[in-house]
Parts: structure tokens; sequence; C-alpha cells
């Protein structure tokens, strides 16, 4: 067999990939036919195209335009591929607002995905193809370029503009592929047989991924203590649930972005404050200067100045005090100041407390003309039906405690998959005869975002139907609790979700609805950036590297407050039961952001100090008279697994929530079901597998509130009441374009 240039009499071995030997007998050669090469003048490792001729071999089209695609140069091939890659992309950074992002979500990640084949088409030909050397270095310039003008065009990293976003999902996927392409090319290159291996190992790994995804599978429908039943007549999750996200190790979406641990400060400092307010400082470093900033106190700081969009913020920053410390005379704080950042040379750390002590809180007296008791209703407004405890033989009067951590953008899978520590501490708190803790497996968001879903929850509704509305914190302090919040993301709630509703942005409702308030220190810019978009890719609380301020985690130190909270409470209990008078009861809330972010990732972090917290709760027996709930609002709403697969659509809608409540309201709820409803259920059994919103978590934040004398409305809509049975997105309150969760047709 003989092959030759077309102009040219030399002929050309065969070459055979794999093998030692060339092969060019008569045999062969009369088989193959005679291959032709063209080959350009200036190159003549550059093979356009061949061509074959035989009495065996026919051309292989008589249509001129397939012929033209066929003999077409390399170079226009690329550069037909990399207008389908930047077309794409530019057509993938489509924008608009939540809800339009949310309706556009599969056709954007679809648009990328077509954009990261085209480039990948191109990739691989420029290292396995024939190209001149030319060809592939401007190639790859001209990539460079496009990149470069793309990130400048849109790098935002905000609905209206995602550009950022949609680089990191396309280099998360382009990545990985390409470099696995590149490995099997160059191990088929060296390898001989590779292709039998190949399909030997993709045989073996599709069993293992098989056999592991029938696990995740099983799995997925876990809790703590019981398991997602599939019970004829209740709702199921609808499409095929494949969790593919599973199948990747802990850490694989962002092991590029960092260590997950914080780097420790260089100086070592210890500093408490005392029962007097003096401030005590050692610095390591005796010859620093040692310096206090004050961080003021946001309590009672009106709507206008906690706007969330570089007004929070800059206002903290602008409103520290900072003062020279020195341990020759005492260093007396404010008493109303719950923070303060300690700085010794380049090393910094917070020091929080809860002040004024409980002891010298005045008891809070609502004003007239927003008092949510029942007393301070119009007269003419219908009383609602309410039960009073105290007529119930044998039942506790004391007034629960509450508290409630909610843990934004976590599903009940991912709280399971990253947060395993926490998960097994659970099952120790279910303790009957002292406390028993139910699961929600069918806990259905009611909004896309955080808005409507903590809405629903601490107002019970998404649109209030009336100016000024109060948070159920204020309904809390309304009725005698000492109410504190924890704000570790530096957002007011009050203020980003309802605050538009208010008559006056001079309104203080922190000051109207909370006793203390812990915001400051998480709107230093150390954390919180206070120049450009704080809620960046890689910095802010909606970053994918770890959290962390001053050598801690951001969680620490709104844990070290929440751990200091919890023991004024508790000390202050003990004195005045020791007096024998009544303890003032507490409702705390705590919001958690490290799991609104893309990867999943960093939720991870938040692990052994919530297993801590959870352990301190039980061991100390606070939970024999509090009520402890710690949920989320949704799941996780970015990343690859909500972007492309009908799983990561599941747990976007599918939060976690679990509830901690003492024996005697577990024996009460399952006695006033009983006595109060046809159906004879255990209400916390029926509500884990019947379909429940934040709607009725409202609900139950107000018939504790209330207790011991309660709404039998707010009670029938709570978690202590059974739901009904076969219950549908509509009857839940559930958007129908919204639900996931939908009872099968009956055959």
């Amino acid at each position: 067999m003989s092959y030759s240039r077309l102009g040219s009499g030399d002929s050309l071995p065969l070459y055979n990939r794999g093998s030692s030997s060339r092969s060019n007998s008569s045999e062969s050669s009369h088989a193959l036919g005679t291959i032709s090469p063209v080959i350009n003048a200036r190159d003549s490792t550059d093979f356009s195209y061949y061509e074959f001729s035989s009495k065996h071999c026919k051309p292989a089209s008589n249509n001129k335009w397939v012929n033209l695609v066929l003999h077409a140069p390399k170079s226009a091939f690329i550069a037909g591929l990399l207008t389908i890659c930047v077309t794409s992309y530019l057509l993938s950074l489509q924008a608009g607002d939540l809800v339009y992002i949310n309706e556009h979500l599969g056709i954007i990640g679809a648009e990328l995905v077509v954009s990261i084949i085209s480039l990948t088409v191109v990739t691989v030909m420029l290292y396995a193809g024939r190209i001149r050397n030319n060809t592939r270095r401007g190639t790859l310039l001209m990539i460079l370029c496009i990149f470069a003008a793309l990130y400048c065009y849109d790098h935002g990293e905000r609905f209206e503009h995602h550009g950022f976003y949609n680089l990191l999902v396309f280099l998360l996927i382009f990545v990985p592929v390409n470099l696995a392409i590149a490995l099997f090319y160059v191990l088929w290159s060296k390898i001989d047989n590779f292709i039998v291996y190949f399909f030997i190992s993709l045989a073996i790994g599709g069993i293992a991924a098989s056999v592991s995804l029938v696990h995740y599978r099983r799995v997925f429908d876990q809790g703590t203590l019981g398991v997602f039943q599939y019970t004829p007549g209740e709702c199921q999750w609808t499409g095929r649930n494949i969790p593919f996200i599973d199948l990747l190790p802990a850490g694989t979406q962002n092991f590029w972005a960092g260590s997950m641990h914080c780097r420790p400060e260089s100086q070592q400092i210890k500093a408490s404050v005392d029962g007097d307010g003096v401030l005590h400082v050692a610095c390591e470093s005796e010859d620093k200067d040692v310096f206090v900033d004050v961080l003021p106190e946001t309590r009672q700081w009106p709507l206008k100045d906690k706007d969330m969009w570089s007004v929070f913020n800059h206002l903290i920053l602008e409103q520290v005090t900072r003062l020279p410390y020195s341990s020759s005379r005492p260093f007396v704080l404010n008493e109303t100041t719950q923070a303060v950042v300690v700085r010794c040379g380049s090393s910094s750390t917070i020091v929080t407390r809860v002040s004024p002590p409980l002891a010298k809180l005045p008891v809070y007296v609502p004003p007239s003309d927003s008092d949510t008791r029942p007393s301070s209703g119009s007269a003419s407004a219908p009383e609602p039906a309410r039960f009073n405890v105290s007529g119930a033989p044998q039942m506790q009067l004391g007034r629960p405690n509450v508290i409630y951590l909610m843990l934004d953008a976590v599903s009940h899978r991912q709280f399971y998959r990253r947060l395993p520590k926490s998960a097994q501490v659970l099952k120790t708190i279910h303790r009957p005869g002292n406390h028993r803790l139910f699961e929600l497996y069918r806990y259905h968001s009611v909004g896309f975002s955080t808005d409507n879903n903590t809405k629903a929850a601490y107002t019970g509704e998404i649109y209030p139907s009336h100016s000024n509305p109060l948070p159920i914190w204020a309904y809390y302090r309304d009725r005698g609790y000492v109410t504190a919040r924890i704000e570790a993301s530096c957002d007011d709630w009050t203020k980003k979700y309802i605050g538009s509703k208010y008559e006056s942005q001079e309104y203080s409702v922190g000051n109207r609805s909370l006793d203390y308030e812990l915001t400051s220190p998480f709107c230093l810019p150390e954390y919180f950036p206070n120049v450009g978009n704080p809620y960046g890719n890689f910095k802010g609380p909606n970053s994918i590297t770890a959290h962390c301020l001053y050598g801690r985690y951001v969680h620490d130190w709104a844990f070290d407050y929440l751990y200091q909270l919890r023991n004024e409470f508790h000390e202050h209990r003990v004195k005045q039961l020791a007096q024998q008078n009544d303890a003032r009861p507490f409702m705390i809330t705590a919001t958690f952001i490290e799991g609104h972010e893309g990867t999943g990732e960093v939720l991870r972090t938040l692990d052994d100090s919530l297993a801590a917290f959870l352990e301190s709760m039980r061991d100390s027996g606070e939970l024999d008279d509090t009520v402890l709930i710690v949920g989320a609002d949704h799941g996780l709403h970015m990343g690859l697994n909500f972007a492309f697969l009908q799983n990561g659509r599941i747990e976007h809608k599918n939060p976690f929530l679990v509830m901690s409540v003492p024996e005697w309201l577990h024996e009460f709820s399952e006695k006033y079901q009983t006595d109060h409803s046809s159906e004879k259920v255990s209400p916390f059994a029926a509500n884990e597998q019947r379909l429940v919103t934040p709607f009725e978590t409202h609900h139950t934040f107000r018939v504790l509130a209330d207790w011991p004398e309660f709404e039998t409305d707010s009670w029938k809509h709570s978690l202590f009441a059974a739901q009904r049975a076969g219950r549908t997105c509509e009857e839940a309150g559930i958007g129908a374009n919204f639900c996931m969760c939908k009872i099968p047709a009956t055959e």
C-alpha cells in the first residue's frame, strides 16, 4: 500500500498507534486503498484532509455542502465554535429579579452547558489535533482575550448582573472535564490496549457509582429518629430524585478556594469583662500598644440607619470609638455596650457581654398603639376563642423558654450531609420522660428565598396586610419575655424584609421588640467588606471560603454571645426561684449564614460548634423547660446541584427543621389532640409525615408566647396539633408553580 502527497511521488508509511511495528503489506494496501494526504508546503506535519482512492472506496458524499464542511480548514471550525461559546455564554447572562432568574434557571444552565461543550471541543482540537503552532498559539491568546472581555463585561454577583457566578459554574464544569479528557488522551497515547482497560474501569466505576447512588437515595429519606414514609394519600417529591451530589467527596467543590480553617492571630490576647463592667486585657507582647474599639449598640437605631446596602455597616464604623487601654486604670464599659474589639499590635479579638444584667433590666411595657396582647385590642373586635392551660389537671404552668437557631439555606438532606456530628448529638437529645425530639420530613418552603419564608415564620404573612407590622419577637416581649437576637451577617431582618411597610423610617423596631441585639461585630470590614459588593464569592457572608474574623469562625463569636445569654438567664432564674419569685422566660433567635453559598461546603465549618452547643443544652437540663427549634428557611438555591439536577430542586424546597419539646408540653399536646379533635393520633408523629410550612412554625411561636392561655385557632394551625392528612400545596399556602410535594394520581 502506498501513500503519496498530492503533487509528490514520495510514499508515506502507515502509522499504527500503539504498536512498535509498522505494516505496509500489499494485502493491507489493497484492502484499505490508497490514502493521499494533502500537505501544506510550509508545514509538512499539517494534514488538512485525506483523499481515499480505491476500487473498494467511494467518495464520502456527492453533496457539495457536505464536502465544503469536510474540507473546511480547522481555523474555520475553531472560529465557529468560539462564536457559539461566546454567544451561549452571553445568553446565559440574561438578567432580572429573583423570580425571573428562578423561572429561567434551566435555560441559563443549558446555555452555559452549550458554551462549555463548544470550548471543550476547541481545547481538545488544540492539544490532540494536527494544528499549526501559530494557529494554536493564536487560538489560546484569543480564548484568554475572550474571557477577559467577558469578565469585564459582567463580573457582578447579584441577580441583575451575575457574570461572576456564571464564570465560576463554567470553570467548575470545564476544568474537571478537560482534565479528564487530557488524562484520557495521554493514557490512550502511551498504553497499549488502553481502550479495553478504560471500558473495564468505566464498568467498575459505573457499578460502584450505581451502588453508592442506591445507598444515598435510601439515606436521603432518613432523619434523626425516623424516615420519610411513602404513605398513600400523602404528597411525594416530584420528579426523579437522584442525589448525584452525594457522590462528590466533602470539599470537592471548593478545595481550590483555600483552607476551611481560620488562621490564628499572631498575638495571643486574653480579654474579659467582669460583673462591674470593667474590661481586663492581657496581651502576649507587652511592648505593643493596646486599643479598644467600642462598638455601638444598634438595637435603638431607626429603620433608615439599618439599610443593608452600604448604610448599616458604614454607620457602625463611623460610630466606633477607639480608646487607648492601660492596665493602670480601670476601663469601664457603658452599660448598654454589648461588644468591643481589643487590638494589640496587628492582632485583634472580640469581647461580648450581656448588658445590662437581667436583674437590672426593667419590665417592658409596650406602647398602647402597638400592643399585641389580647386585652389591648379594640372593644368592638370579636375576642378569639382561647384555652387556658391552668384548668388542665397536673399541668405545669411555667412558661417555656424558646431558642430558635435559623440555618439559612440548609435542606433536610444537606444537614445530614454536611453536619454529621450535630446529627449524632440530635439523636441523644430525644429522652422520653424529660424532653422529646421530632423532625418534619415534609417541611416545605413557601418561597424561593429567605424573604417569603421568614416573613411567613415571623409574621404569619408573606404580604403584610397592615402597616407597621411587628416580628414574632415583639409578640414575646409584649408578654413579658426577655428577647434577644443575634444577626451574624450584618443584616437587620425587620428593615430588610418588612421595612417598607412602616409609616416612618425613623421608627426603631429593635428598641420596640428586643431587649438585646448583637449585630455590630459582624459588620466589621475584616468580615463584611465596606468597599464594593460585600456579598461576593470570596468575601463576606456569602463567600465560598471559610468565614473568619480575628482568627476564629464568625459563628463562634455568635455562639459566645449565645452562651452568655443562656448563662445570664440561668443565673437569674436560680436567684428568682430561691426567692420564690417567678423567673422571666426568654426567647432567643440566632441566624447562621454558613449554608448560604454556592458550593454548599462552608456549612461543614459549623458542625463542631453546633454539636457542642446542642450537647451543652442536653447536659445542662435546660431542655426540660425550653423549646429548642433548629431549622432552615429553605434549601440551597444556587450551585451545580440546584441549577442542573432535580435533586437540587427538591432539596431547595425541603428545608431542615427539628424541634425539642419538654415532656410536659408533649403530654399536654397529645391529650389536647385526643380531647379536641376527631382524629385520635399523636400530633407530633402525624406532623412528621405531613405537609407543613413556615406558617405552622409561626403559629407554634405564637402558642408558646401565649402560654398558658393560647388562641385555639393558633393551636390548630401549629405543630402541636395534627395537620390534615393528605394535605395539598394549595391548602398549605404553597403556590402551584412552586410546589414540589404532590399527591400521586391514583389509577
